[in-house]
C-alpha cells in the first residue's frame, strides 16, 4: 500500500527526470539520435504514456544483456519502470519545477579534448530517402605511417539521424582499400577481411574508447582504418561524413589482451524450428581476466548465452542476452574483470527462431536459413577479450589459440 501511494504521486521534476536524464537524454536531446528530445517536462508530459508503454516491454532503453554487469549499461530498475508508469498512470504532472535537477551537459565537440589525428571518411556518403538498411564499410588510410599506440579513440557520426552504430577496424591485408572506390563497399556482418582487428565502435548515448590501464592498443604502421557504418533512411535523402579522433601515448603495454573466438558454421535452420541451437567451446591453458565480449548473430537468432565452466565445475555467465536484436550490437567492457583461473572451459550456445512467430524474421513465410555473412543468412560468433595474469604466459594462450583456429579452417563443423 506505501508503495502504491508513493508512486502515484510520482512527478517529473522529483522523479521522473533524474531517471530520464540518466538514461535517455544522451540519446534524446536536441541534436541527438533519437527523434524527439526528452529533457522538458514539456518533451516528456505528452509522451508519458509512450514513455511507460516501452519501458514496460524493456524496448527502450536499447539494452540487450541481462546479465552480469557492464559499463556504462542502459537498462532501468523495475523500480524505475514502475515510477514511469504510474507517473503516466496519474496524468503525468509536473510537480513543483524548482527541484527539476539540472539536464546533463553533452559535449559538442571530442569529449576527450583535442585529438593526436583526426580522420574521416574520403568523401560524404549519400544515403537514400528509403529502403532496407545498410551496412557500408569505408577505408581511410592511417593518419601515421609509423606504428603508434592507441589510448582513446572516439567517433562522432557526421549525421547522427541516419547512423545507427559504427564500428572501427584495421585492415593490415589492404582488401578494404581495394574494395573502396569512394563510395565504400557493402560489408553486412563482418568488414570482409581477415584478421579484422577491431578498435572499437560508436553506439548511441555510448562514450569514447578509453583502453584499460597499461593496456595501449597497437595501431600498425600504413595499416588502413576501416570504419563500419549501419545506415538506416529517414523518409529524405540524407548524406553522412563520419569522424574518428585517434589520442596516442608513448606507453608501452605492460599487459596484452587477445582474442578467444567461439563460434560456429553448423547452420541450417529448417523453416518453422523455433529452437535451433549451435555451441562452440574453448579451454583456456592460462590465468586469464576477462575485460570484455562481443557477440554476433543476425536476425534470427533469438537467445545468446556465454559462460564459463571453471575447473570446480562452477559456471559463471559471461553474456546472456534473452531477446537477441541485429539492431542494437555492440562491444561490451564488464564494469570488473572477470578472473577465469587456468583450464576454465568457455563455451558458445546460441538460439535461433525461424518460424513465423519471430517479428523479426526477415523471411514471412519462413525460408530455410543457412551460415553466411548475407542479409538472410546466419552466423554465430562471440568474441571474448582476455588478458593474460602473468604476462609470461602470452605465448602459450596464443599458441593454443592458433590451434584452435587451425582447426576451425575447413569442412564445415
Amino acid at each position: 500500500m506505501i508503495l502504491t501511494v508513493l508512486l502515484a504521486a510520482a512527478t517529473f521534476s522529483h522523479d521522473v527526470a533524474p531517471i530520464l536524464y540518466r538514461q535517455c537524454a544522451a540519446c534524446h536531446r536536441t541534436g541527438g539520435v533519437a527523434p524527439f528530445p526528452l529533457v522538458t517536462y514539456q518533451d516528456a508530459g505528452r509522451r508519458a504514456n509512450l514513455i511507460a508503454t516501452v519501458t514496460k516491454k524493456r524496448f527502450m532503453p536499447p539494452w540487450l544483456p541481462a546479465a552480469p554487469h557492464f559499463q556504462g549499461e542502459r537498462k532501468l530498475s523495475d523500480a524505475e519502470i514502475a515510477t514511469l508508469a504510474a507517473w503516466a498512470a496519474a496524468g503525468a504532472p509536473e510537480g513543483n519545477a524548482a527541484e527539476t535537477p539540472r539536464p546533463p551537459h553533452f559535449a559538442d565537440g571530442w569529449q576527450l579534448g583535442k585529438p593526436d589525428a583526426e580522420a574521416e571518411m574520403r568523401a560524404p556518403f549519400d544515403v537514400p530517402a528509403e529502403g532496407l538498411d545498410l551496412y557500408q564499410c569505408f577505408d581511410i588510410p592511417d593518419p601515421s605511417a609509423r606504428a603508434r599506440y592507441l589510448r582513446a579513440v572516439d567517433i562522432q557520426p557526421g549525421n547522427p539521424k541516419v547512423v545507427h552504430h559504427a564500428l572501427l577496424f584495421q585492415d593490415t591485408t589492404g582488401t578494404a582499400r581495394k574494395r573502396d572506390t569512394g563510395q565504400g563497399y557493402p560489408c553486412f556482418g563482418t568488414p570482409g577481411f581477415l584478421p579484422a582487428h577491431g578498435i572499437s565502435g560508436w553506439t548511441p548515448g555510448g562514450v569514447p574508447f578509453q583502453t584499460p590501464p597499461g593496456m595501449p592498443g597497437l595501431l600498425h604502421g600504413n595499416a588502413d582504418l576501416v570504419l563500419q557504418v549501419h545506415y538506416h533512411p529517414t523518409g529524405k535523402p540524407e548524406q553522412d561524413r563520419t569522424r574518428i579522433a585517434l589520442y596516442f601515448t608513448d606507453e608501452v603495454p605492460k599487459r596484452h589482451a587477445q582474442d578467444i573466438p567461439l563460434g560456429s558454421n553448423a547452420i541450417d535452420i529448417p523453416p518453422g524450428e523455433r529452437t535451433y541451437k549451435v555451441t562452440d567451446h574453448f579451454t583456456i591453458p592460462v590465468d586469464v581476466d576477462v575485460i570484455g565480449i562481443n557477440p554476433h548473430a543476425h536476425y534470427i537468432c533469438s537467445e545468446m548465452l556465454g559462460y564459463a565452466v571453471l575447473p570446480d565445475g562452477k559456471r559463471v555467465t559471461l553474456i546472456h542476452i534473452p531477446h537477441w536484436d541485429f539492431n542494437w550490437q555492440q562491444l561490451y567492457f564488464y564494469a570488473t574483470p572477470v578472473r577465469l583461473p587456468a583450464d576454465t572451459r568457455v563455451e558458445l550456445e546460441f538460439t535461433y527462431d525461424n518460424s513465423a512467430g519471430n517479428p523479426r524474421n526477415p523471411h514471412q513465410p519462413p525460408q530455410r536459413v543457412r551460415y553466411g555473412p548475407g542479409t538472410t543468412d546466419e552466423m554465430a560468433g562471440l568474441h571474448i577479450t582476455v588478458v593474460p595474469v602473468h604476462e609470461s604466459d602470452a605465448e602459450e594462450l596464443s599458441q593454443t589459440l592458433w590451434g584452435k583456429m587451425m582447426r576451425a579452417i575447413g569442412p564445415r563443423r
